[in-house]
């Protein structure tokens, strides 16, 4: 069986700030598109068996500069719906809310379209996308690549892990690199992370 590879997209202008960033469809900065095409040797180093992004342009774009091909698109893969805090940096979100920290607090509900989600919803939506990553690794050769975003991919590490959604704050997460889980007797590990060429 293979490997799971994380991608996280490169880097944006919202994520050099730190605003939040989930829904708005950021495009890469010409860092970003670069930190991508610098990628392709370290994925093209893996027999990749499938490739999964998530819809937003940023990670798209990551996917075909990091010559990722035969990419589906699967919405479980966007990021943290931030809800009212769209936008927002933390530290802007901590002059109201002294302490909040997203792994456990959470977010403020935002517009109907985008209400937000708990640390729970979205270790939800992860476990469903590790069963595809599942069914996926079962039918094909190789590894499979999600490309996708930092506290999505970091909840879903949490998971894999069998860790809470919460736990997801320990495996900070840089833009534009490759991290991979794999297995040791069975059981899933962190076998690189934050990996560069």
């Amino acid at each position: 069986m293979g490997d799971l590879l994380l991608v996280r997209h490169g880097e944006t202008e919202w994520a050099l700030s730190g605003r939040h960033t989930s829904w708005t469809d950021v495009p890469l900065t010409d860092n970003g598109r670069e930190q991508a095409r610098r990628l392709a040797p370290l994925v093209g180093s893996y027999h990749v068996g499938a490739v999964f992004s998530s819809p937003m342009v940023r990670a798209h774009e990551t996917a075909k500069l990091a010559g990722l091909g035969n990419v589906r698109v699967d919405a479980d893969l966007c990021e943290w719906d931030y809800g009212a805090y769209e936008g927002v940096t933390t530290v802007e979100i901590q002059r109201t809310r002294p302490g909040w920290f997203l792994f456990t607090d959470g977010v403020a509900p935002g517009p109907a379209e985008h209400p937000g989600e708990s640390p729970d919803e979205v270790g939800a939506r992860a476990d469903r996308m590790l069963a595809k990553v599942d069914a996926a690794l079962a039918e094909n050769e190789g590894s499979v690549v999600l490309v996708a975003h930092g506290h999505f991919l970091r909840v879903l590490t949490a998971r894999r892990l069998g860790l809470t959604p919460a736990d997801g704050a320990h495996f900070l997460l840089a833009t534009g690199t490759v991290s991979r889980l794999s297995t040791e007797h069975g059981r899933p590990v962190v076998a690189g992370w934050n990996l560069r060429p």
